[in-house]
């Protein structure tokens, strides 16, 4: 248990350190693209998705190489091949999804928790960084409307 312990808390600083450079960068650099604001947004968000990704490929790693190397525990329901089914449950997991298909056994079942837990907390921290860039660059691309001819007059006469 101590292990799995140790390999939780190990990944949950990973993530966290993944997840706080890929924002922070993405932070720097969208500053200075020169794109429209509407393409910034979709920088930051295929930013958060790739580390999301890079964060269930870690989680996947760890549960093959507890699973292969260290004899942690196991997957119970269906037949588990191989690494694929590693990733398929990270994800699972990571999305708090779980379907249920696998579940963990032994001392991965403390691993699998804190992934869920983690990747609730990183995905709330993705939400609200998208937020904040969506805040400032969304203005940015709407277009003015142009006011009605009855209503001009009254719109030049504040202007």
């Amino acid at each position: 248990m101590i292990l799995a312990m140790m390999a939780a808390t190990a990944l949950v600083v990973a993530t966290i350190l993944i997840h706080y450079e890929v924002l922070r960068f993405t932070s720097d650099k969208l500053r200075h693209l020169r794109i429209p604001p509407r393409q910034r947004i979709l920088v930051v968000m295929l930013a958060v998705f790739a580390a999301h990704t890079v964060e269930v490929w870690l989680y996947a790693l760890a549960y093959f190489l507890s699973i292969e190397a260290f004899g942690l525990g196991g997957f119970g329901g269906q037949p588990v091949a191989g690494f694929e089914d590693s990733l398929y449950f990270s994800a699972v997991t990571y999305t708090s999804l779980g379907l249920g298909d696998y579940y963990p056994t032994r001392n991965l079942r403390l691993i699998a928790g804190v992934e869920a837990l983690n990747g609730l907390v990183l995905i709330g921290w993705s939400a609200s960084f998208t937020y904040l860039v969506m805040e400032t660059y969304w203005p940015l691309h709407r277009r003015r409307r142009r006011a009605p001819a009855s209503e001009e007059p009254a719109a030049a006469a504040i202007e």
